[in-house]
């Protein structure tokens, strides 16, 4: 008979997974701190909404508190880099090790599958190979070069709204061909992966597609803890029968163990190495694009917490607010805040805030200490909260400021 797990201690274990049940650094977290998390996560994803801080710098800060950004810079430039971007669940920052495991999807980008490729990159592409042969060409000769760096890149109109050569670009990078050099910004700039990788990650055999997928499968298990197949497969987009197939292969060698959680009505597989703390006591606002809630049925099936983000809702239709970040306080969720950054105005404004269902008579008071620590790691010098929402007054009551009062 397959073990019983209670939601409580799938929480735990998830969390734990995670990374929310290790001591945060006494002091200024290094590469050894930013190592331990990303053998947690697995990976950062990346999204270019900026309304608070870019989401990839948010998972660390999460975790260890705050730490300077050049941390996470630096570990993405160089010959010594840490990290390469690619698509896995989503846009994303990969441990460089992982660069053979994906070799199988940047192949069948090249292509055009379309199980692994958009479909309308790849339509686009199969009418201009000499166009994409002819950047990569500028790529080898010029790199590293941004998209912009093309005479007549903005106006040609290719796929998406791109520019004919930023699409030949993006065909390029999800073929493995050229990777992220460095940024501008946030503007990519292109460079071939021979002159941007380690020596000793390029030596590293490519394993069979099916090899990748079961070790791909077996990162995803050890970032959740215990997961069904659908968090599984989400974790690196992977396709349905070679998830299937990879999940079989990993229970029977004991990495996988089928399991049973309370309120789950799917099968569930616990890690083999999976820790069962009896405590979490994190205290942490997390990104939207947090591996916590990244997918939104396994919020909801862990924490009860119903998410969706309202960045392209119309203003009027909003629920929440337009970026809003969950509270992590202990082993739940217990509020919702829609924070932005006004770096101009050097203050981090609280739109609104709301409680969940059940949250502690304390949430309000942890949650302004974890504004303020947010407040100084952004460097701002202020916090501005409006007292909306149903846990705004009580936020800023938190302050000692009256709502009358207020700034």
């Amino acid at each position: 008979m397959k073990e019983k797990i209670s939601l409580a201690a799938a929480r735990r274990i998830a969390l734990a997974a995670q990374g929310f049940s290790d001591v945060r650094p006494g002091a200024a977290p290094d590469r050894r701190h930013l190592r331990r998390v990303l053998s947690r996560t697995g990976l950062f994803q990346i999204d270019s909404v900026a309304a608070v801080v870019r989401a990839h710098y948010m998972p660390l800060y999460s975790r260890l508190g705050p730490y300077p950004v050049a941390l996470l810079d630096n570990a993405t430039v160089g010959r010594k880099r840490l990290l390469f971007e690619y698509w896995a669940h989503e846009a994303s920052l990969l441990p460089v090790e992982t660069w053979p495991l994906l070799r199988w999807r940047m192949e069948r980008a090249r292509r055009n599958d379309p199980a692994e490729i958009y479909k309308g990159l790849a339509q686009w592409a199969k009418g201009n190979r000499a166009f994409i042969d002819e950047i990569y060409e500028e790529v080898k000769a010029r790199g590293p070069l941004p998209a912009s760096g093309i005479d007549g890149h903005k106006g040609k109109g290719g796929w998406w709204g791109w520019s004919d050569a930023k699409a030949a670009f993006e065909w390029l990078f999800w073929a493995g061909l050229i990777t992220t050099h460095s940024r501008r910004g946030f503007e990519r700039l292109y460079d071939l992966p021979e002159r941007v990788l380690p020596k000793s990650v390029l030596d590293l055999p490519v394993p069979s597609a099916r090899d990748a997928h079961r070790e791909l499968l077996a990162i995803s298990a050890r970032a959740h803890g215990v997961a069904t197949y659908a968090c599984l497969r989400d974790y690196f987009r992977l396709a349905p029968d070679e998830t299937k197939a990879g999940i079989e292969e990993l229970v029977e060698d004991g990495t996988l163990l089928p399991v049973r959680v309370e309120g789950w009505g799917r099968p569930a597989f616990l890690h083999k190495d999976a820790r069962a703390p009896r405590r979490i006591e994190a205290r942490a606002l997390l990104a939207p694009f947090d591996p916590v809630v990244f997918e939104r049925a396994r919020a909801e099936a862990l924490f009860g917490f119903r998410y969706r983000i309202e960045i392209y809702t119309p203003a009027d239709k909003r629920q929440y607010g337009y970026y809003v970040l969950p509270f992590l306080l202990g082993d739940r969720i217990v509020a919702r805040v829609d924070l932005r950054a006004d770096r101009p105005a050097g203050v981090l404004r609280v739109h609104a805030a709301y409680g969940e269902r059940g949250a502690p008579a304390d949430t309000a008071a942890h949650l302004v200490e974890e504004l303020k620590r947010m407040q100084g790691w952004l460097g701002l010098e202020r916090l501005d909260i409006a007292p909306a929402g149903d846990l705004g007054p009580a936020l800023l009551d938190a302050t000692g400021q009256p709502i009358a009062k207020r700034a």
